[in-house]
């Protein structure tokens, strides 16, 4: 490995909307942005189709949003978390208008809204229906550009944090533009993970290609606390045509009055919970799952509610269709119950602090305890805002006044050997099998041990290693959380255990312990 590169910078993972609203909200502070793909393009933020949830209609209120959050998590949000957050939300609303977000707006300049499952008011403020997520993120690319406080490193990818004396003090990096290069060590003021959630563990998956875990396996194998790994969101309307990942049908289509059937015709969501196609995601994902896995090809109808409207009103999800061959204006969507959000990450404080000294999170990256165990829709980007600007906010306070900082120029790595494509197929094929929509212990144990497996095909290889890390913390959170709760459901134990429920916490040498365990197919007391 070269030498270590010392920056006064503080060094940003991730360049979706949690890390450019941070890298913005850190100015004139100087900034290191690490970005894997160009600038605006391969992050989860810029596929959200839905929006962001806030209160902006004067009939709402944050106290309402903050109900709804917290009925959604099924017993495990943080209520304090729910009510600052969505107290919040109005603020970021206007403060991404002002920042060159073209929300969609009525005559009278009100914001126009969806509604989505779970929330009892029409609060998710929208872009061209379907379109939030990447003109939030045009908006703010084109302000990070010409941010004279922030550099960006494009084609970069973190590997692991450094950690010295119990403070993490730099972040490993590699270029991955053309395969994987040697690392080398950045050191800067202070690390802000912001780089995603873990749904590319997953054989199915809305999320873009690279996000498979990675960041928050560094922090776990750093020694960080995870919270609530096991809590992964599946979502119910991921458009089943083979596509990796699979494109995604917006929650705001049954909110607009799309209706889930089955090849018979059958609306099977009427049986399933009193709200339909509006209850919960983890409700919605196991009923899709469910006629799935018994040959009942469901699908999202739109032609009746909807029509033709859907070219235009939805064109992320109309371009989705014509590059798989439908028309969803005369036939029906066919879909599958896909991964998503993973609620569970690094574990963090209200500032944003995670459990290492110098180390902040923000985004999917983080577990805040405002999903609890199943997200309430449109409240990832609200929390990637919020927590953005908080660990802004921390990280400027807990460091002396700044200085100018050099532009940092990465040396010549020597390229170095990438994941194995097969063993990182098989890993994602196990925890679809293992640890996906529907647990039990024996599928848990079965698919650490192939993680274990899997990780030890080849060694030495950091990428992989993180992803394992991840995907070793998912399947034995679930293993020790002997109960069904929001997105976590286990066939072998269907109830949950009281209505409130604990958060998990786990380090990655216990989840390692149970993994053991399960190599020798022993559930742990």
């Amino acid at each position: 490995m070269s030498a270590p590169i010392e920056t006064s910078r503080v060094i940003i993972v991730g360049a979706g909307l949690a890390a450019q609203y941070a890298a913005l909200k850190l100015a004139p502070r100087p900034v290191l942005v690490i970005s894997p793909e160009p600038l605006g393009t391969g992050a989860s933020s810029a596929w959200a189709q839905g929006g962001v949830a806030a209160a902006m209609d004067p009939a709402d209120s944050a106290e309402a949003h903050a109900r709804d959050t917290v009925s959604a998590g099924a017993g495990t949000v943080d209520a304090g978390v729910a009510e600052a957050v969505t107290k919040e939300a109005r603020d970021h609303i206007l403060d991404l208008t002002g920042l060159g977000t073209p929300f969609d707006r009525t005559e009278d300049g009100s914001y126009v809204m969806s509604r989505e499952a779970a929330h009892s008011f029409a609060r998710v403020v929208r872009v061209r229906g379907d379109q939030a997520g990447a003109e939030i993120m045009r908006a703010l690319t084109a302000q990070l550009r010409e941010a004279a406080h922030v550099q960006v490193l494009e084609g970069v990818m973190a590997t692991a944090l450094e950690v010295s004396e119990g403070r993490v003090t730099g972040v490993a990096v590699a270029r991955c533009n053309a395969g994987l290069s040697a690392s080398v060590v950045l050191r800067g003021a202070a690390v802000l993970l912001a780089g995603g959630g873990s749904g590319g563990l997953y054989a199915l998956t809305t999320n873009p290609p690279r996000i498979r875990g990675q960041v928050i396996g560094m922090a776990a194998r750093a020694g960080a606390q995870i919270a609530d790994a096991e809590f992964v969101q599946f979502h119910p309307t991921a458009i089943a045509c083979g596509i990796d990942p699979a494109p995604l049908a917006t929650e705001a289509l049954r909110g607009d009055g799309a209706v889930l059937i089955n090849r018979h015709g059958t609306r099977f969501m009427l049986d399933a919970h009193p709200d339909a196609e509006l209850a919960p995601r983890d409700i919605v994902a196991r009923a899709v799952y469910a006629q799935t896995q018994a040959g009942l090809a469901p699908a999202l109808d739109t032609r009746a509610a909807i029509g033709a409207a859907i070219l235009t009103d939805f064109p992320a999800v109309a371009a989705a269709c014509q590059k798989a061959g439908l028309d969803p204006v005369t036939q029906p969507i066919p879909v599958a119950a896909a991964a998503h959000y993973h609620m569970g990450g690094v574990a963090t404080d209200g500032s944003g602090q995670s459990s290492l000294p110098g180390l902040w999170a923000c985004g999917e990256v983080a577990s805040t305890g405002l999903h609890g165990a199943n997200r309430l829709a449109s409240n990832g980007l609200l929390e990637a805002l919020v927590y953005g600007r908080r660990c802004a906010q921390a990280i400027d306070a807990a460091l002396p006044a700044p200085a100018p900082a050099q532009e940092v120029r990465l040396p010549q790595l020597a390229p170095t050997e990438p994941p194995d494509a097969t063993l990182v197929a098989e890993l994602r094929q196990a925890m679809t099998d293992g640890a996906g929509v529907i647990r039990t212990a024996e599928g848990l144990t079965r698919t650490l041990a192939s993680i274990a497996r899997i990780e030890a095909a080849q060694p030495g290889c950091e990428a992989l290693a993180n992803m394992t890390a991840t995907a070793t913390l998912i399947a034995a959170a679930a293993l020790a959380r002997r109960e069904s709760r929001g997105a976590h459901f286990r066939s072998d134990y269907p109830e949950a255990v009281g209505e409130t429920g604990q958060r998990s916490r786990m380090t990655l040498a216990e989840g390692l312990v149970i993994r053991a365990a399960a190599t020798t197919r022993e559930e742990p007391a």
